[in-house]
């Protein structure tokens, strides 16, 4: 990275105020333990204090509860670690991509795409595909049929958007998605299994972000829906007719099964798994791990999970959850008794 940022330019474009020499030019965001001059760090909490005396960076990213904490070049703000991000995002601008289509990509006639889009190579662009303004393909991507994608939109390398798939503005779709692809829906007939036609979209509203080798099926009858704002990690998996709301983030390796519907500004943790057909309020937080079973109709946050123990130990416990039901049935038949001997004394 050549271009420097002075703090003084850093703070006019991003907000905040400095303490200390505001010429100091910052080139990287770095971490506390690795950065070195010329780099920027975040302090979010003052338990950080020790690391950061040791630190060399050039200049730090702080709470005004915290500019005392260091004597060198600082921008204070209220929250230091959204600062990161932005910082990170000015000295980090996208890479310059070449618009037009490249010579080895497959695009069908019927297919609209301004001149002020970027076409990768390897690309297939199936019929009546409509791209807005700005839209970046990367290389090897498929695009099927009868898709829309808007302004702005990236498509990083090898993503598959299948037929009739709608894709809001800004979106980012990271490498190996599929968005689209078949719900998961069969019906038993005489024991064997009969496939049911998807025949409903997945529409994505703007601004959404889609880690890699992330899944998104289509509808089997009405669409699956990611709503404005949504942030996926990698490795999740939602099913056919979900509804994800407005700017609810969900970490990586995650499980939603067909027909559930998350509510807004959700925050759901790795490797969470949530059943079928239920609803999760807006607000809630689900911790990492942790198996939804039924919905939930309150902003809370929801945990289910058995803290992990040696092997030995968890059988042990097991085997206890196992007779949890008689147990029950003991201790309601003892309440009933000391409560007769009561009455009789």
């Amino acid at each position: 990275m050549s271009e420097k940022y002075s703090l003084s330019a850093i703070v006019e474009t991003l907000g905040g105020y400095v303490l200390g020499d505001d010429s100091v030019l910052i080139a990287r965001v770095a971490s506390l333990a690795n950065a070195k001059t010329g780099d920027i760090c975040f302090v979010n909490d003052a338990k950080y204090q020790k690391a950061l005396v040791s630190c060399e960076a050039s200049a730090f990213v702080l709470r005004e509860k915290d500019a005392a904490l260091t004597l060198l070049p600082r921008i204070i703000v209220d929250n230091p670690y959204v600062y990161f991000a932005k910082v990170s995002a000015l000295l980090n601008p996208p890479a310059t991509v070449k618009l037009g289509i490249a010579i080895t990509a497959v695009v069908d006639a019927s297919a609209i795409i301004p001149p002020s889009c970027s076409i990768a190579p390897l690309v297939v662009i199936g019929e009546n595909v409509v791209l807005g303004d700005n839209v970046v393909i990367g290389s090897g991507c498929i695009i099927e049929n009868d898709v829309t994608i808007a302004d702005n939109a990236r498509l990083e390398p090898h993503v598959v958007i299948k037929h009739h798939c709608v894709i809001g503005q800004n979106c980012h779709i990271f490498s190996g998605a599929v968005i689209g692809s078949d719900g998961f829906g069969y019906a038993e007939e005489a024991g064997t299994w009969l496939k049911i036609p998807q025949v409903g979209r997945v529409v994505i509203q703007a601004n959404v972000d889609i880690g890699a080798n992330t899944t998104i099926d289509r509808g089997t009858l009405d669409d699956t829906i990611i709503e404005e704002g949504v942030k996926l990690d990698n490795l999740i998996q939602i099913g056919h007719n979900c509804i994800i709301g407005a700017h609810t983030v969900i970490a990586g390796a995650t499980g939603i099964a067909g027909s559930a519907k998350i509510g807004q500004h959700c925050k759901i943790g790795g490797a969470a798994m949530i059943l079928g057909h239920l609803e999760i309020a807006d607000h809630v937080t689900i911790s990492p791990g942790s198996m939804i079973t039924r919905s939930l109709h309150s902003a809370d946050t929801y945990t289910a999970l058995m803290p992990f123990q040696t092997h030995k130990a968890w059988l042990n416990t097991a085997a206890k959850i196992r007779h949890l039901d008689a147990l029950s049935d003991k201790i309601k038949n003892l309440e009933k008794e000391m409560a007769l001997l009561k009455s009789n004394y």
